[in-house]
């Protein structure tokens, strides 16, 4: 997540729309892929993605976001699922991902609540949804007293040089993006290129405000 910076976020009901947009990243130089567990048999587009990315895109490590319990958590990593990431704080999630030594980033919305995921194993903190939970301006209050939390906003980012110096130069992690990555107009006319141009163009600017 820190090396690469973005950690694109994305869900289609279609398995072959996931598959070019992965590879349209992929090809755009991103490493982490968080799919969002939001429609029904979620899963099952999961299961054939995960599959196909092994071999399709072997650096590519896939994860699973949206997810706020217990069941469901361990259902994922059991399809290969490589990090976890949920809205939310829960401890059935942690106790399921510590057991299994896969990395988990609930969301969080206070220090209070950044605290409690530390201490119940996290190691990277989501903030969601990151411009209304104080934008960049909360993630420097929160590194005053607390330097050593590694925060990945989710909500508010945009891929443009003035939002990620912003976001960067507060201190975070790593960002996440959505829909600014995936426009509905480039998925409804397959503008695959368009994501990949898009990608590499915001690693770009993260590598130069690094």
């Amino acid at each position: 997540m820190k090396e690469t910076g973005i950690v694109p976020v994305f869900y289609h009901g279609d398995v072959e729309v996931c598959k070019s947009v992965v590879k349209a990243c992929y090809d755009g130089g991103i490493r982490v892929f968080e799919f969002t567990n939001r429609g029904d048999f979620a899963s099952l587009v999961f299961a054939e993605l995960n599959k196909w990315a092994i071999k399709e895109c072997p650096e590519m490590i896939m994860g699973v976001g949206s997810i706020v319990d217990e069941g469901t958590t361990a259902m994922y990593i059991a399809l290969g699922s490589n990090f976890i990431v949920s809205p939310l704080i829960d401890e059935g999630m942690a106790k399921v991902c510590n057991k299994r030594k896969v990395a988990w980033s609930p969301g969080c919305g206070s220090v209070t609540e950044i605290g409690r995921a530390h201490e119940l194993g996290c190691e990277v903190v989501k903030i969601f949804p990151g411009s209304s939970v104080g934008g960049p301006d909360f993630v420097k209050g929160v590194l005053g007293p607390m330097p050593y939390a590694s925060i990945m906003p989710t909500g508010g980012v945009e891929p443009t040089e003035a939002s990620l110096k912003i976001w960067f130069g507060a201190g975070v992690h790593c960002v996440g993006m959505g829909s600014q990555l995936f426009p509905k107009d480039v998925l409804a006319s397959k503008n695959w290129t368009f994501i990949t141009e898009k990608c590499r163009e915001a690693l770009e600017i993260v590598k130069k405000i690094r």
